[in-house]
């Protein structure tokens, strides 16, 4: 399938809005986004029941020639199949047609997703760790979403409702103007729409065609190194020199008092029971609410303060260095876990990257992953053969500079955006510091946690289907997976 590529000066951007649906709205809503799930365990089911009597026909000893077709995961292939099968197949006989065809098309189109994304993982096409098979959604964990790409989508001109395919007008928590205001100008084109349900709320995003001028921004040609942490979560150096902190607001740990309160409620009450069938009282649901609603609130502090954080640094300077930090590799520090997680690395890095690209046409740079910028001196260029973490403070062995871990850190990544090669995105590779000498070791960072000398074995993010032998693809040669898939 093609990818949209929207017009010269326009962007495609998400606007998103909180509902305030009715209850038979909800329900409609709930159905909607429970038929994207049924459609999603359909699809997954019809193709790997193909794989599953193949290999039942091989242990028979069937030739290659007469064995069971293997069954396509292509979006139009899955849509041509699911209609054959929705007038006849009890699971969905009786109440297709309650929703949209949208609904369907949304799980169809995420089950041929996630097949794409395994073939590639088990053909080294895709980055990042291993994918294994797709696997069933589950009605309680499974979140509730559903996308519309036709029929009527629209932001109504009173600027307080939505109307979407077989939902009907839903009357929105807030002003919709931030899309009308485009929309009614011409300088806006709503593609599709896409409700879910986040932290106890219903939302409608909208993916727009807007046409957007770029932002020019107020020090174009001053490059920042942002040095993340936990104790400060930002240190921010320039090539002037100047040196700017950004204390971690710790909104889960200024709450953590209340969710403890709130979990030992939680605790004390009649809670459900999935081995004896038992329901929750209401108790207990009213007491999860209120602690599902601090989680909330504490998530919505952190979304806050991470946007006004990166639109700042965004807004003001024309390249930005960054670390490439493995956050996942990080959060295996039992020690330090929560405060990284509560501090949202990760998160910054990837609201930078859009927002420097496309609102103002800036570079972000991210700093090779073992360069050495806390152990390297910001005025000698020196390298520490080891910097332990609770030694905070810099002190240079050649020069004599003393200066605190987290400030030369940010100056290093500062002073590495001139040597960087414009368009790789990638730093840290290039002798960006006069020659100096670097003991053994010197190049890589102190590892904090210890490696596992096991590998377990199983599918990547979660345990191995039932029956299944361990070299499902491996049984063929890559040649006829690649003809096959």
């Amino acid at each position: 399938m093609k990818k949209f590529r929207p017009q010269p000066g326009f962007v495609v951007q998400a606007f998103r809005f909180a509902l305030d649906p009715n209850a038979s709205q909800e329900h409609a809503l709930r159905s909607h986004c429970g038929a994207a799930r049924a459609a999603y365990n359909w699809a997954v089911g019809w193709v790997e029941a193909s794989w599953w009597q193949r290999r039942a026909e091989e242990s028979y000893g069937i030739t290659e020639a007469e064995l069971t077709e293997w069954r396509p995961w292509s979006l139009p292939a899955l849509r041509k199949a699911f209609d054959q099968a929705k007038t006849t197949d009890p699971r969905f006989a009786a109440w297709w047609e309650e929703n949209s065809k949208e609904a369907y098309s949304t799980g169809l189109a995420n089950a041929s997703a996630a097949f794409d994304n395994y073939a590639k993982s088990k053909q080294g096409k895709r980055r990042g760790k291993r994918v294994g098979t797709p696997r069933f959604k589950s009605k309680r964990k499974a979140r509730l979403a559903c996308r519309f790409t036709t029929g009527t989508i629209r932001v109504d001109t009173d600027g307080r409702h939505v109307t979407l395919p077989r939902l009907g007008t839903i009357r929105t928590h807030e002003p919709t103007v931030k899309l009308l205001a485009h929309v009614q100008a011409g300088t806006a084109r709503v593609l599709s729409a896409a409700v879910q349900r986040v932290r106890g709320r219903w939302f409608v995003s909208f993916q727009a065609e807007v046409k957007r001028d770029l932002e020019r921004v107020a020090r174009p040609d001053t490059a920042v190194g942002i040095d993340l942490g936990v104790k400060t979560l930002a240190v921010m150096a320039d090539s002037t020199g100047e040196i700017r902190t950004v204390p971690n607001p710790g909104h889960y740990d200024a709450a953590r008092k209340q969710l403890r309160r709130a979990s030992r409620t939680v605790s004390r009450r009649q809670g459900p029971d999935r081995r004896t069938g038992r329901k929750p009282s209401k108790r207990w649901e009213k007491a999860n609410a209120q602690r599902n609603k601090t989680h909330h609130r504490v998530a919505n502090l952190r979304e806050d303060a991470l946007h006004k954080l990166t639109t700042s640094v965004a807004a003001e300077y024309g390249t930005v260095v960054v670390e490439d930090l493995n956050v996942a590799g990080m959060l295996k520090n039992r020690r330090l876990a929560r405060r990284i997680a509560d501090a949202g690395f990760g998160e910054i890095r990837r609201l930078l990257d859009y927002k420097t690209r496309q609102r103002h046409a800036t570079r972000l740079v991210a700093a090779n992953r073992w360069y050495p910028s806390s152990k390297t001196c910001s005025g000698c260029g020196a390298v520490k053969a080891k910097l332990p973490l609770h030694v905070r403070t810099y002190e240079c062995d050649a020069c004599g500079l003393v200066i605190d871990r987290d400030d030369n850190a940010a100056l290093n990544l500062a002073a590495l955006a001139a040597a960087c090669t414009t368009g790789t995105g990638v730093a840290g590779d290039q002798d960006t510091a006069p020659a100096a000498s670097k003991p053994r070791g010197a190049d890589r960072k102190t590892r904090a946690t210890r490696t596992r000398r096991k590998t377990r074995a199983g599918r990547a993010g979660g345990a191995t289907l039932p029956h299944q032998r361990q070299q499902e693809t491996r049984d063929r040669t890559q040649a006829e997976a690649l003809t096959l898939w």
